[in-house]
């Protein structure tokens, strides 16, 4: 324990650091033409898992292509179940899985498809080459999302094309790749700490992604839009957790700090959606009374934040359906979809 505190006040001191000079592009981001007065999103993650859910995934893809009312797409992360093997092949054929979305798809990396691939049932590899060959595969365009391309703005010119953000009908959007095992700070295969190369990996994506959170904020302030989204896989506040301890989710504290700073003085609704723990939820994690602010010492709660977290895995039975209404007080609202394959 003492070794992991020494560890995150290293991270949170280089972390600071780091966001002083991040390159974050102060260009208004990308925005879509003519569905500025309300449209709707889907919204899916922690899927494919094994292979009947393989199979079926093309059958998804058709369905939410179906889907008269969706105007863009979002997967949240894990395109494989934890104990399969992270491969190119594998990742080739999601790809195409992914090429068949009729609409734009923003798609935020997981933690199966590379920080727990050094696990010998998925292939013993290194992670971060695993990191490297996700962003060869599915970040080849930087600055566009998958499916049918359209522009978004990409942090790609800092190393990090995954992280994206945009604006769609009045809201603002972030992309933010924040994965599960504690942010990829769980040690590795035959380690008992993580190594310096994984160490540094997640200093410098932690610096990226508090950078496009600020950001995202920012152009809310700037366009006077009407909310703030942040699309991510990892759950930073689990609840089927019952007694969480520290040394599992430290390296999620700067983002869930910046999440909190910036939501309590935005004064206008921000949601967070995220996958991870599989099972549909919806609550406010950093309300007032919240457990969750003391154990990230999180100095002012965040009431305008509301949190909600997709089904997925052996659970991945329907999409969310998502409609933007800039005229409605909570301007989200959403409904399961159930898959009909």
């Amino acid at each position: 324990m003492r070794r992991r505190l020494t560890i995150l006040a290293a991270m949170m001191i280089t972390v600071g650091s780091l966001i002083v000079g991040a390159s974050s592009s102060s260009a208004a981001p990308h925005r879509a033409t003519g569905r500025d007065h309300g449209s709707t999103f889907a919204v899916i993650g922690d899927i494919p898992y094994g292979a009947a859910e393989i199979a079926q995934f093309p059958a998804v893809v058709d369905q939410i292509n179906s889907d008269p009312s969706v105007s863009w797409v979002v997967h949240l992360g894990d395109i494989k179940n934890g104990s399969s093997v992270c491969s190119d092949d594998y990742f080739a054929m999601i790809k195409k899985d992914f090429d068949g979305f009729a609409d734009p798809l923003v798609y935020t990396v997981g933690d199966n498809e590379w920080t727990d691939c050094h696990r010998p049932n998925n292939g013993s590899y290194n992670p971060l080459e695993r990191l490297s060959k996700v962003r060869q595969v599915f970040f080849a365009r930087p600055g566009f999302t998958l499916g049918r391309p359209e522009r978004v703005d990409s942090e790609a010119a800092a190393g990090y094309p995954e992280n994206v953000r945009f604006v769609r009908s009045g809201v603002s959007f972030a992309a933010v790749h924040i994965v599960g095992s504690n942010n990829s700070m769980a040690p590795w295969t035959g380690n008992q700490a993580p190594t310096p190369d994984q160490t540094a990996e997640v200093l410098g994506r932690t610096a990226s992604d508090v950078a496009e959170i600020r950001a995202a904020f920012a152009t809310a302030r700037r366009g006077h839009l009407s909310a703030v989204v942040l699309l991510t896989q990892a759950d930073m506040f689990d609840p089927t957790a019952t007694n969480p301890a520290f040394a599992d989710y430290y390296a999620f504290q700067p983002v869930v700090q910046a999440i909190a700073a910036e939501a309590a003085t935005f004064r206008r609704p921000v949601y967070l959606f995220n996958g991870d723990s599989h099972v549909y939820n919806s609550d406010r994690p950093l309300a007032p009374g919240s457990a969750w602010l003391d154990f990230y010492h999180v100095s002012a709660p965040a009431r305008n934040l509301s949190r909600v977290t997709v089904d997925g895995s052996d659970n991945a039975k329907d999409y969310l359906r998502v409609r933007i209404d800039p005229t409605d007080r909570q301007v989200l609202s959403w409904n399961r979809v159930p898959f009909t394959s």
